[in-house]
């Protein structure tokens, strides 16, 4: 028991939360922390808006197909929704890379796009070398990519439901495909 109490005999040590605020928003250059995280905000709005619309659209297509009894089509699309949100995703990245460089995160714009890339997708291969101040945009592009993905895998689950909804599964019984 003493051993596990001896991990936490440092926990007075650390910063309080206001502290470690005000030391990264110093990092950063003053306010542009909070533009780059209401870009974050608008992102994820946008990727919502459009994620939303691209389902609503799907969904109401499906309804006017399966009335008419044509069902192959709406696998069609549900395939374009899988293109748009793809499409999307790409845009999403494009964007980031634009405000890198904006920003003058990087100087380039094919490593923009590489780094934003990277970041969105989370994959982190490369290794980029950006200024001290710019240390947490990277995990403000992987939050934003990170929600991003997870809306469109939902509206394309459900999506993937109505499909299967009609050959006699229930996609709302919560037991998935």
């Amino acid at each position: 028991m003493n051993d596990f109490l001896s991990y936490f005999s440092g926990i007075d040590d650390l910063p309080k939360l206001g502290v470690l605020f005000t030391e990264i928003n110093g990092d950063m250059g003053g306010g542009q922390i909070w533009i780059v995280l209401t870009l974050v905000c608008l992102m994820l709005t946008f990727h919502g808006l459009a994620v939303l619309g691209i389902a609503g659209t799907f969904h109401w297509t499906d309804r006017k197909l399966e009335n008419r009894q044509i069902y192959g089509a709406s696998f069609l699309s549900y395939f374009i929704a899988i293109l748009l949100i793809i499409a999307t995703h790409l845009l999403e990245i494009i964007v980031w890379a634009y405000i890198c460089l904006a920003l003058q995160v990087l100087p380039v714009g094919p490593n923009a796009l590489y780094f934003a890339g990277e970041m969105y997708t989370t994959v982190g291969y490369g290794t980029y070398d950006i200024a001290e101040r710019w240390r947490i945009l990277p995990i403000f592009i992987s939050f934003s990519g990170i929600f991003a993905v997870s809306m469109s895998g939902a509206a394309l689950y459900s999506m993937m439901g109505a499909l299967l909804g009609r050959s006699g599964q229930n996609p709302q019984s919560g037991s998935g495909f």
